[in-house]
């Protein structure tokens, strides 16, 4: 029933079960994994949603996977805008994270705030996710959180910073760069952000972080111990270019599409298609 307050009728959430930023934390308390999986338009995001995913996450991935574009770098704020408008479409009672695309928190607090509430106001999702721990991404995070807007960090291999990286290599094998990552992750959560994604470290980095920091942890090649686990869409249907090794594939619609496209090919060559059923027919007058 609808609560009535001071003659206003007040509707409940059509989804009282959707996850938020306290069920994260519940459920990592709990020891329940969290499910993150990307969207990028209306058709993911409703096959995400059906599949009741527990969080979409709108990924700068999304210029590799949809777009072509050779890395993340490329992907702009309206590319964003443009596919967390589509994706919350598809899932409008979903807990959607968008990324902030490269150079959208780099230049100046004013300029990172304004970039977000963009993503926010325009795209209509939840939360931000930025990438990096280091001093000024501490202070993005401040900054963020001051205009009411939920922050997801993003720590280990950061597509965002392949060029200083020399690639997609894993992060945090040697004892320096384990003990950088581990000091990150508390330095991140002491910030404010309420969710942690761990990408491409070692397993035991990812178990140790996960076990000594508060907030929810979700890994991408960060091993099992992580609070969950996040992967994109295109990799777990066997649509991607490249298969990661920690990507597991759960179809290959890449056999699959264009099987379906060659037997289509083939109905309309041999005059199979359309066939009878999918004619539409004059009306039949009634004869008197």
């Amino acid at each position: 029933m609808p609560i009535k307050e001071k003659g206003i009728k007040i509707l409940k959430n059509k989804n009282p079960h959707m996850p938020n930023i306290t069920s994260f934390k519940k459920m990592k308390q709990k020891g329940e994994k969290i499910v993150m999986l990307t969207a990028y338009d209306y058709p993911s995001a409703k096959f995400a949603v059906e599949a009741q995913v527990d969080v979409i996450l709108v990924g700068d991935s999304v210029g590799m996977v949809m777009h072509g574009y050779e890395n993340t770098i490329q992907v702009t704020m309206e590319d964003m805008v443009q596919h967390c408008i589509a994706t919350r479409k598809g899932a409008p009672e979903a807990f959607i994270i968008a990324d902030m695309p490269f150079m959208t928190y780099h230049l100046s607090l004013d300029e990172t705030k304004r970039n977000a509430s963009e993503l926010i106001i325009r795209g209509r999702a939840n939360a931000v996710k930025i990438e990096g721990g280091n001093p000024s991404r501490l202070q993005a995070i401040h900054a963020i959180i001051d205009c009411e807007i939920p922050v997801v960090a993003h720590l280990g291999l950061t597509p965002q910073s392949i060029n200083i990286f020399g690639g997609y290599k894993v992060q945090g094998k040697e004892e320096k760069e384990y003990q950088i990552i581990l000091e990150q992750a508390y330095a991140v959560a002491n910030a404010g952000a309420f969710m942690l994604v761990l990408e491409g470290i070692p397993e035991a980095l990812g178990q140790e972080i996960s076990e000594k920091i508060s907030i929810p942890t979700i890994g991408i090649g960060a091993g099992r111990y992580t609070d969950g686990q996040v992967m994109v869409y295109h990799d777990i249907l066997g649509m991607s270019d490249i298969l990661p090794k920690f990507v597991k594939q759960y179809a290959d619609l890449s056999k699959v599409i264009p099987d379906a496209i060659k037997a289509y090919i083939h109905d309309v060559k041999s005059n199979q298609f359309p066939a009878e059923e999918h004619i539409y027919f004059p009306i039949h007058k009634e004869t008197e």
